[in-house]
C-alpha cells in the first residue's frame, strides 16, 4: 500500500521483533521446485511456476513488484503466475489453495490481511511449498515464511513525521492520519510517524503537533476522500494529514481542494501520480519505495533458496525522502 502495503522490513526495531513472533520460525529446509511442474525450456533447461498473488493491481506499485518479479525469474528460468486479491483475504485464500493444488514451485504473497492469511500459508507449508512474502508481511502464529523481502516501512515512517515536521515549521498544529490496519506494512508506517511525532513534542511548551484523529482510507481513492471529508469537518482547524500511500493522499488532496482549504499533506510510496503531485505543490512530500527492488531481490531469494544458500529472515530496503525539489529535477514527470 501500502498501498496499502508491506515481507517485512527492515532494521532491528521492536514492529521486527513482533513480526517475527507473529510469523513463527521462518526456517525451512530448501526444497526443489515440484517436478510436476517443471517444464524444459527452449534452451533445453528446467523451469518452476513461481505463484504470485498480490494486494492488488489497481495499485501500480504492485504492478511493478509482479512485473519486475517476472523479468528477474526469466533471467533464472522460471515463469510467475501473477493473480490479484483486490483486497479480499477471502479471494486471496483461494488463490494460495489453486496454488497448491497445481503445485507451484514457491509462493510469493502481498497479504490481503496480514492475520488473516495465516491458515492458508500454514496449509501450503503441510504441501511443501516455501513461501515468501514480499511488501507485506504475515502477523499469524505459526505460518513459516521462508524470507520477507519489503520496504523499511517503519523507517519510511519516521521519514514521513519528519517531512510533516518540516512542513509545518515551528508552528506545530493539529494532525490526522489516513490508515489501513489490515496490512502490516501500513501499521509500521504509523508505528514509525507517531514515534517521530511524539519524541518531537517531548519537552515542547508551544508548536507541538498533536494526533487528533486516525481514520481508515483504505489505501485507495475514494476512502481517502471520504476519510478527509469526515477529518475536515470534524476537525476545521487540521493543518496536516499524513496518508499511509499515494492513492489515500490523493484522495485527501481531493477533499481537501473541495473544501476550499490548505493544508499540509505528507503521502507514501512515490508512484508517478503522487511524484507529479509533490512537483504541483498539492503533496508536501513522500517516504518513497523501490518496488522493482523488491520484486527482484524476491525472486533472488527463491533461487538462493533452491540451490541451498542461506536466506535472510528479512530483507529490507530503505525509502527515500522525496520533495518538490526532487521532483522539479525528475525527467519522468511533466
Amino acid at each position: 500500500m501500502k498501498p496499502l502495503i508491506s515481507r517485512s522490513v527492515v532494521s532491528s526495531l521492536v514492529a521486527l521483533a513482533f513480526l517475527s513472533a507473529g510469523c513463527g520460525p521462518r526456517e525451512q529446509t530448501p526444497t526443489a521446485p515440484s517436478q510436476a511442474l517443471r517444464q524444459p525450456s527452449a534452451g533445453g533447461a528446467t523451469k518452476g511456476v513461481i505463484g504470485l498473488s498480490v494486494l492488488t493491481l489497481t495499485n501500480p506499485f504492485f504492478k511493478v513488484i509482479a512485473d519486475s518479479m517476472t523479468e528477474e525469474a526469466k533471467r533464472h528460468g522460471y515463469t510467475v503466475s501473477v493473480v490479484s486479491g483486490e483486497f479480499d483475504p477471502a479471494k486471496q485464500q483461494n488463490q494460495v489453495k489453486d496454488f497448491i493444488v497445481r503445485k507451484v514451485a514457491a509462493i510469493v504473497l502481498t497479504p490481503c490481511d496480514s492475520k488473516a492469511i495465516g491458515p492458508s500459508i500454514k496449509e501450503a507449508n503441510d504441501a511443501g511449498i516455501p513461501v515468501f512474502t514480499a511488501d507485506i508481511a504475515c502477523l499469524a502464529p505459526g505460518a513459516k515464511v521462508v524470507s520477507h523481502i519489503a520496504t523499511d516501512n517503519y523507517g519510511g515512517g519516521k521519514e514521513a513525521a519528519r517531512a510533516m515536521i518540516e512542513a509545518l515549521g515551528e508552528a506545530g498544529g493539529k494532525i490526522a492520519i489516513l490508515d489501513h490496519k489490515m496490512v502490516e506494512s501500513c501499521i509500521l508506517r504509523v508505528k514509525g510517524f507517531k514515534e517521530v511525532i511524539a519524541q518531537h513534542n517531548t519537552g515542547r511548551s508551544s508548536g507541538a503537533i498533536t494526533i487528533v484523529a486516525e481514520l481508515p482510507g483504505g489505501g485507495v481513492k475514494d476512502q481517502g476522500f471520504k476519510a478527509a471529508e469526515d477529518l475536515l469537518q470534524a476537525h476545521p482547524d487540521l493543518v496536516g494529514i499524513f496518508a499511509i500511500n499515494d492513492p489515500s493522499a490523493l484522495g485527501a488532496r481531493a477533499a481537501i481542494e473541495k473544501a476550499g482549504k490548505s493544508l499540509k499533506l505528507v503521502g507514501f510510496d512515490g508512484q508517478p501520480e503522487g511524484k507529479q503531485a509533490i512537483k504541483d505543490g498539492k503533496i508536501f512530500a513522500d517516504p518513497i519505495q523501490f518496488p522493482d527492488r523488491i520484486g527482484v531481490e524476491t525472486m533472488r531469494a527463491i533461487v538462493k533458496h533452491f540451490a541451498g544458500e542461506p536466506v535472510p529472515a528479512e530483507n529490507l530496503i530503505p525509502t527515500a525522502l522525496y520533495r518538490k525539489a526532487d521532483a522539479l529535477k525528475d525527467p519522468e514527470l511533466k
